[in-house]
């Protein structure tokens, strides 16, 4: 492959990090990514030399961190291709994204009503939705997935009626792996008015997100999903949505005026950050980009690719295993059942041989049910994986099965 992937591993400290008194295989990739040590470097660089509060001080310290924080928004901007940076706002990760929309959107929802969802959501793209129709009255509709973890795309055009106020789907699946065709989603809704919001969790650190060019209206994604760090996200809205909007929270920052009778709201992004912000989060999420950037998101795309299709290869010669989500299209995730043998239990074995895997139902327990299992094993991918970890996890996993079967 292109990349020097000894020279990338050598960027990230926890890999050197031994388990069980066994070198570290890393395959949780799913649920949070490693961080590159000048991620690290620059989140403790902003504390030992920059902290201060932002946009509320004019002294020398808080205009430097203000400059710096707003220039991380800039280049997100830019990353995702958002019209304006007004249509950046900073969050605590996609699950506030998600609710933030939820919440506001709660005004344009009434009685019968309906938001359309997909059978694969992770609950964060689920209960929030779910919620607002009991709340409200209105009604939650799924789009069904295929045998092979696809979307039945057919079936969107029936579900979208003229109460249909809003459509949100993952970009791609954290349990299958499927990269869904938001794009085609996105133009089918539009045709007849409706908004789309995207799930991009798992898709920032793994494809090309052109917000633009898809044409979303929303779009939600975590920098700890991406090599940044945790507690720290970005919701991108069209300005013309932010702006009918109402603010998800009040308090300090998201205010222009305040009086005892009224308060007038701040103008975009502000108008939905309320309270101090994660200064240092919003750095470590522009370093995590920047080295993506670097690296070059077609490379990393091409090289979880080859992981993801040699794994596939070497696990479908073990019997007795199924690969769940076998997707045409399909990105760095490799769920699978063991017949006769509980996830969990495989899991437990495989970590005291030092491979960090997830087991369960990976918070998607509608889409267990839909597929008649209570969980998968899953290994997921980053850029930093090897071939030869796969070979360990292969051998781990056959001597696991053969102590439990």
């Amino acid at each position: 492959m292109s990349l020097n992937i000894e020279n990338i591993r050598s960027d990230f400290p926890i890999l050197s990090t031994k388990v069980h008194n066994k070198p570290l295989v890393y395959f949780d990739n799913g649920a949070t990514t490693q961080k590159p040590l000048e991620v690290i470097n620059r989140i403790s660089d902003y504390y030992k030399n920059e902290n201060s509060n932002v946009h509320r001080g004019t002294h020398f310290l808080s205009q430097v961190a203000t400059d710096h924080f707003e220039d991380a928004r800039k280049y997100i901007t830019g990353f995702i291709n958002a019209a304006s940076p007004r249509e950046v706002i900073f969050t605590k990760g996609t699950t506030e994204s998600i609710n933030l929309i939820a919440t506001s959107m709660s005004e344009f929802i009434n009685k019968d009503d309906e938001v359309i969802i997909t059978a694969m959501e992770h609950h964060s793209n689920m209960v929030p939705w779910q919620q607002l129709c009991l709340k409200k009255g209105g009604k939650l509709r799924y789009l069904s997935v295929e045998d092979d973890g696809s979307l039945n795309l057919s079936e969107l055009e029936e579900l979208i009626v003229p109460s249909t106020k809003l459509i949100a789907v993952a970009h791609i699946s954290n349990v299958l792996g499927t990269i869904n065709p938001v794009k085609e989603i996105i133009k089918i809704a539009h045709k007849k008015g409706v908004p789309v919001l995207i799930d991009g969790a798992q898709a920032i650190a793994h494809l090309k997100v052109d917000v633009q060019d898809l044409d979303c209206d929303f779009y939600a994604f975590s920098a700890h999903k991406a090599y940044g760090p945790m507690g720290m996200g970005v919701l991108y809205g069209k300005e013309e949505w932010l702006k009918k909007l109402s603010p998800y929270q009040f308090g300090g920052e998201m205010i222009s005026t305040v009086s005892f009778q009224v308060t007038t709201f701040n103008e975009l992004p502000y108008k939905f950050e309320a309270g101090t912000p994660d200064v240092a989060g919003a750095l470590g999420m522009e370093t995590a980009l920047r080295y993506i950037e670097k690296i070059g998101i077609e490379n990393i795309q091409k090289y979880e690719d080859y992981l993801l299709e040699y794994a596939t290869k070497k696990i479908s010669e073990i019997d007795g295993i199924t690969v769940i989500g076998t997707s045409a299209q399909k990105t760095a995730v490799l769920s699978m059942v063991i017949d006769n043998v509980h996830p969990f239990d495989l899991g437990t074995l495989i970590d005291q041989m030092g491979i960090a895997i997830r087991s369960g139902n990976h918070c998607a327990q509608p889409l267990m049910e839909h597929l008649e299992i209570t969980g998968t094993l899953r290994a997921s991918f980053a850029l930093y994986n090897t071939k030869n970890e796969i070979d360990i996890f292969i051998d781990a996993l056959k001597k696991a099965i053969s102590m439990l079967i």
